[in-house]
């Protein structure tokens, strides 16, 4: 059995490193966008956040409810899904007895934080596309806990009256989105398919790509909306800004960004072993589209100057069916 009692010196150092690369952008990005995503997680700040109670013990009930050993869950940096998904986790186990905990960082840095046995889980990775170079990299040393959700897609998203309707049609219009695709933070693998694949096969290295941070690019989507400029972004679905604002994907002829991916859940090594009810319950975990475009918006666009935790807990509890699906059974 192998429990988590507290991370790594390694993992605080990618994590201070991680905070202090985009300490920068966020902090006035953030402001401006009014989507503070990772409120309710901050609390972890400038504490041992992966202290947990009873480290002279060996964790034999971690299997049930009430265990002294905490789980944490890493959170992707403005991944607004694993946002939500994440604090939904933590309600719904800590209700049901378990010690949990969120923890923001660069998605690189969880994947490592896992496969080093410092993190327990990930609810939002991206396949077959987005992650897959982490997979590659860590699959060895991680659990696959499956698949919560089917139909994610990465884009390049413009305004619904842009004068353009495919990514072929960019470089010859770059003029027309001031020469820039705004994008996210770096590490992120939306980031890395703009840079490695749809640029080039586009010819799109004339354009100027921004890379900050989920934050970022919402505050410049929401003043190019408001001020009736046209720009060009990279988004992905399942996403609240696609109901909030009139825009529209981009066709991908060369089908750089792939198909349709699935979102799934990764532990440590042997979570199912530590964790059986757990990973049971978040194998058979799943949102519809519906649903989680429901979630996003009421907690990160509706709510947007709320605590997350609040508002996610309050979005349960109207929907009671969705909540039970976390419920793992034995726990008490």
């Amino acid at each position: 059995m192998m429990i988590r009692k507290k991370a790594g010196v390694a993992l605080t150092a990618a994590l201070a490193m991680s905070m202090l690369a985009a300490c920068g952008d966020d902090e006035s990005a953030d402001e401006t966008a009014g989507n503070d995503t990772t409120e309710g997680t901050e609390e972890t700040e400038g504490d041992d956040t992966t202290d947990t109670e009873g480290d002279d013990t060996e964790g034999d009930d971690a299997t049930g409810g009430g265990s002294d050993e905490e789980i944490l869950i890493g959170v992707p940096a403005g991944w607004d899904e694993g946002v939500v998904v994440s604090h939904m986790a933590e309600i719904a186990l800590e209700e049901q007895g378990y010690e949990v905990e969120l923890m923001d960082a660069e998605i690189g840095v969880i994947f490592t934080a896992l496969a080093d046995g410092d993190m327990d889980l990930l609810l939002d990775a991206w396949l077959p596309v987005t992650h897959a170079n982490y997979i590659e990299e860590y699959g060895d040393d991680i659990e696959e806990l499956g698949a919560w959700y089917s139909d994610a897609k990465l884009a390049l998203a413009v305004n619904s009256d842009a004068p353009i309707t495919s990514i072929d049609e960019l470089a010859e219009n770059a003029d027309v989105f001031n020469n820039e695709i705004i994008g996210i933070d770096g590490g992120a693998g939306l980031t890395q398919t703009t840079q490695n694949e749809t640029i080039p096969t586009y010819g799109l290295e004339g354009m100027e790509y921004k890379i900050s941070s989920t934050a970022a690019m919402l505050a410049e989507l929401d003043a190019a909306m408001s001020e009736g400029r046209d720009i060009v972004v990279t988004l992905w679905s399942p996403h609240w800004a696609y109901g909030a604002y009139d825009i529209r994907d981009l066709e991908d002829p060369e089908g750089t960004y792939g198909g349709a991916e699935e979102i799934l859940s990764y532990g440590r090594a042997d979570f199912t072993t530590d964790y059986p009810d757990v990973a049971e319950m978040l194998s058979n975990f799943e949102l519809t589209a519906e649903e989680l475009s429901d979630l996003e918006n009421y907690v990160l666009n509706e709510n947007a100057d709320r605590d997350t935790a609040e508002t996610v807990a309050e979005w349960m509890e109207e929907n009671p069916e969705v909540a039970d699906r976390m419920n793992v059974g034995s726990a008490e």
